[in-house]
């Protein structure tokens, strides 16, 4: 019997490319689709987490909402990863800086993500994981980024499980351990693919500073991000 579609997906078998990029917001990835995809199609829409298939300069590539939050983007990498044999995910999301090495608009790609998170937990292992990307993603998301002549900073960030943290200064040992900004989802995702056997990056744009208080409107965010999506549309 199929394993799809899933509670959470209800895509057809084959329905996903080998490579989905996968934003928080389902609207961001009908935009991503509607914006850099030809030949696009919708695929799944199961509590309105929109997924698209299309092609980008000949690639077949996929995008589709992660959500928030660890549980979320984990329910939807396993899935993807274990039942629909997607290969890769991209992360491409928004962060909040904590470094005075990354700016408002400046492109994070996440060599390693740090966690306050228990996620780890299920594991059963003897100490801590440290969640990586893939090498083969980022070394490709690295040199996309050299051909694209776009400005980028590779480095540890943070996944956080609150984002209204009760201790206004939980950030601070973070920052003083060199960890580039904060987010929320790039730690379970990287766990899900080690588990997995499958590879995973997080590219991530600077939406505010918490070291200046600098943050951009929702608007600003939709033409910003467009940096972050075309160095992970060149990964297909």
């Amino acid at each position: 019997m199929s394993n799809v579609p899933t509670p959470h997906i209800n895509a057809k078998e084959g329905d996903f490319a080998k490579t989905v990029l996968m934003p928080g917001d389902p609207l961001r990835a009908k935009y991503i689709a509607e914006t850099y995809l030809k030949d696009c199609r919708q695929i799944t829409d199961v509590r309105n987490m929109l997924g698209f298939t299309g092609t980008y300069q000949g690639k077949e590539i996929s995008v589709m909402g992660g959500g928030m939050g660890m549980p979320s983007i984990g329910i939807y990498s396993h899935e993807l990863f274990n039942f629909y044999g997607v290969d890769n995910i991209i992360r491409i999301g928004s962060a909040g800086s904590m470094s005075p090495k990354c700016h408002v608009r400046d492109v994070v790609i996440a060599e390693g993500a740090c966690t306050n998170s228990s996620w780890q937990n299920q594991y059963h292992l003897n100490g801590n994981f440290a969640p990586i990307a893939s090498w083969e993603l980022l070394s490709k998301a690295v040199r996309a980024a050299d051909a694209q002549n776009k400005h980028y900073v590779v480095g540890n960030v943070l996944s956080s499980d609150p984002f209204y943290d009760a201790d206004p200064n939980a950030n601070e040992p973070w920052k003083n351990m060199e960890v580039l900004c904060v987010e929320m989802e790039a730690a379970a995702l990287y766990m899900e693919a080690a588990r997995s056997k499958k590879n995973a990056l997080a590219i991530l744009t600077i939406s505010d500073d918490t070291l200046t208080g600098e943050a951009l409107s929702s608007e600003e965010r939709q033409v910003s991000f467009h940096e972050m999506m075309e160095i992970a549309l060149d990964l297909a």
